[in-house]
């Protein structure tokens, strides 16, 4: 049976269910607290009382109250690592994929996986800032991007390092090279829908598709270059205008 909860009741427990998981707790224990709360919630609002009234001042405190009652499951928890790693790794290798057939240096692979697990940490943390702080749309899209815009910096830095260190480079070949791409491509498609967000395919697409678009054209390197880096920026702040909008049209929604 569904219950039609408040609209600050909804996101309260969505965003439980995100804090308790990037905590590393069990998904069955999760469901059910959040699946107990629920009903809690509707009762209560039923009965005219707010959430505010049921999970206190300090949302924040409530969610960490809950977690440490709970067991951390690093066992199941540890299934999504994988995930989270491929889609660090999604980024570079489909943006390299533009310029021909993959090839990488020994230096960019132990990079890759170093950014990996700082990429990791780095969504962790997002995950549960925005889930125990319940913070806007708009802010949270700006700490979501803040891994994102680390893992581009350490890429920069590792190219350069990997431009003046020589290192044994591995080929994937043509065929090799675009499966992997395909693969990595479908992961970021099922990773978004199951996120329920689309700023990993926005972003993806922001900063390659200019990048390969420019590429079929006779302008020169540098104009190419900074054609694609004004694209780039216009594509992600029209996509942060189209949330803002979007929330700006959810808040005057329930105010009707």
């Amino acid at each position: 049976m569904e219950y039609q909860l408040s609209k600050k009741s909804e996101k309260f427990i969505d965003d439980l269910k995100l804090y308790l998981f990037s905590s590393g707790k069990n998904e069955q224990e999760t469901k059910e607290i959040t699946d107990e709360l629920e009903v809690h919630l509707y009762e209560a609002e039923q009965n005219g009382k707010s959430i505010d009234q049921i999970v206190g001042a300090s949302p924040k405190e409530y969610m960490m109250s809950i977690s440490s009652e709970m067991k951390n499951d690093y066992r199941a928890w540890a299934k999504y690592v994988p995930l989270i790693i491929i889609g660090a790794m999604s980024f570079s290798i489909l943006g390299d994929l533009i310029q021909g057939p993959l090839s990488y240096s020994l230096l960019k692979i132990i990079g890759s996986i170093v950014n990996s697990i700082l990429f990791l940490g780095g969504v962790m943390f997002a995950f549960r800032y925005v889930a125990r702080n319940q913070v806007s749309k708009i802010k949270e899209f700006l700490i979501f991007m803040l891994p994102i815009m680390i893992s581009m910096l350490f890429i920069g830095a590792i190219l350069i390092v990997d431009s003046i260190y020589q290192t044994p480079i591995i080929h994937f070949g043509f065929i090799g090279s675009y499966l992997i791409g395909f693969i990595f491509l479908l992961f970021i498609i099922f990773f978004s829908l199951w996120a329920k967000t689309a700023v990993l395919i926005v972003t993806l697409i922001a900063l390659h598709l200019p990048t390969l678009l420019l590429s079929f054209t006779t302008f020169n390197e540098e104009t190419r270059l900074i054609t694609s880096m004004i694209i780039t920026y216009l594509l992600m702040g029209l996509y942060l205008l189209y949330v803002v909008k979007k929330e700006k049209g959810k808040k005057e929604g329930t105010l009707t």
